[in-house]
């Protein structure tokens, strides 16, 4: 069995490459194995020998439905494919791995938590302001060591051909109380203010995001404002048999993290 993860130099790609330890093949831009979507050429040696893939996508349905193809034709048979939460079941991306005709496994999770500790949440930490359009709204973030985990298992084990399983942690707790248990357990003061969508989509531009990814996120946040992404789900349950980690152990692992870029 070989395994190519694909973005395995990304939040949950490197967990998964590192849980799966020699059965993979982690591949990225910077990895040993080369994997660009946008260089047609990295993608047959990549699929040399692999059985499976851990399945990120990029930015082009059309070209996820080109290498699914092209993957199928290599001789994988089994994909489990990182998506989100809340996209329609004839998601274009979700779209070319169902209709592959192998074994498939779609994973769904919220938020990260780590989007606190190694992304956008990040600086504003640091910087002890955070403004986002979210108000008082809760969300159920979920750790990425949980999306590895049950990617692994979908990976490695059986029972999980055509499911789809949403990730969720085990409560939800809105932007300020999360900011407010990295406060306490770092010693950073971090003040949350609530910001209309546009002038947050307009931050976000003039950050360098792109306006549709920009328009996006914000899409996504102003969601957690309407409460329309507070409910659990027991993906993680299902898979492994235990409840999804807390944000409380989340924090106490991270807190290093806060503490040293200080």
């Amino acid at each position: 069995m070989t395994i190519l993860v694909l973005a395995a130099t990304g939040k949950t790609g490197r967990r998964v490459a590192a849980s799966l330890g020699s059965l993979a093949r982690p591949a990225s831009r910077s990895s040993e194995t080369r994997f660009d979507w946008s260089d047609l050429d990295t993608w047959k040696p990549a699929l040399e020998g692999v059985t499976g893939v851990y399945l990120v996508p990029g930015d082009d349905p059309e070209a996820v439905a080109s290498f699914v193809s092209l993957a199928v034709e290599s001789g994988v048979t089994r994909f489990v494919q990182l998506s989100m939460r809340s996209v329609p079941d004839d998601d274009p991306f979700e779209a070319p791995v169902r209709a592959s005709g192998v074994d498939w496994t779609i994973l769904r999770p919220v938020w990260f938590m780590q989007n606190f500790s190694e992304d956008m949440f990040l600086p504003m930490i640091l910087a002890g302001e955070a403004a986002l359009p979210t108000g008082d709204g809760v969300h159920p973030f979920i750790d990425v060591q949980d999306i590895a985990d049950v990617a692994v298992a979908a990976l490695t084990g059986d029972g999980h051909a055509g499911q789809v399983y949403e990730l969720t942690g085990p409560d939800a707790l809105s932007f300020p109380d999360a900011f407010a248990r990295i406060a306490a357990a770092s010693g950073r003061a971090v003040r949350f203010s609530d910001v209309p969508a546009p002038a947050f989509t307009a931050t976000l531009v003039d950050l360098g995001y792109p306006e549709d990814i920009a328009s996006l996120v914000t899409v996504l946040l102003t969601n957690i404002r309407d409460g329309r992404e507070a409910h659990l789900s027991d993906g993680v349950r299902r898979v492994l048999g235990r409840a999804p980690r807390t944000f409380a152990d989340y924090v106490k692992a991270a807190e290093p993290t806060w503490a040293a870029t200080a």
